[in-house]
């Protein structure tokens, strides 16, 4: 039996001494100049995410985000875990089913309303989704339901840990 604790992280700002001092690694003139607006404060750093998720890096929401000092782990949670599975068989410490989207934007965004015809804010709010899936999680669960079977570590290396 798999138990999950799962933990909504509802952190709309952080602490002035989790502030980083440099710009992090952000591609943000390739954001969408739709959705940008310029840093007026501390800048979020996504670049331990970034290492996998290049994909991210500039991404309109994670960029909109990053720039309001609200990173992936607010999110995400911290992900230890899967962050250090070179494997990717370990799931982010929080994931979002389509159902659960809106209400947990609207932690930080209570005034949030969805544009005619959409049903998530997902949908008008960047492209927050991982194109091309080697691994799919239960998002509820943390389950793994789908892999491709692909690892860097051989089999014989799995066995003597």
């Amino acid at each position: 039996m798999l138990v999950v604790a799962v933990v909504v992280v509802v952190a709309c700002k952080k602490p002035a001494e989790q502030a980083v001092e440099e710009e992090p690694l952000l591609l943000l003139d390739e954001v969408d100049s739709s959705e940008s607006a310029e840093a007026s404060g501390p800048v979020a750093d996504n670049s331990r995410c970034y290492v996998c998720h290049i994909n991210f890096d500039g991404e309109g929401l994670s960029a909109i985000h990053a720039k309001a000092d609200v990173g992936c782990e607010d999110c995400h949670g911290v992900s230890d875990a899967h962050c250090s599975d070179e494997d990717n068989i370990t799931p982010p410490d929080e994931m979002f089913a389509k159902a659960a989207i809106n209400d947990f934007c609207k932690g930080c965004h209570p005034d949030g309303k969805l544009s005619e015809g959409k049903k998530y804010c997902t949908q008008c709010h960047g492209k927050h989704v991982m194109e091309h899936r080697t691994r799919r999680w239960d998002k509820k669960t943390g389950e793994l339901i789908e892999d491709d079977k692909v690892r860097m570590l051989t089999d014989e290396m799995l066995k003597d840990k």
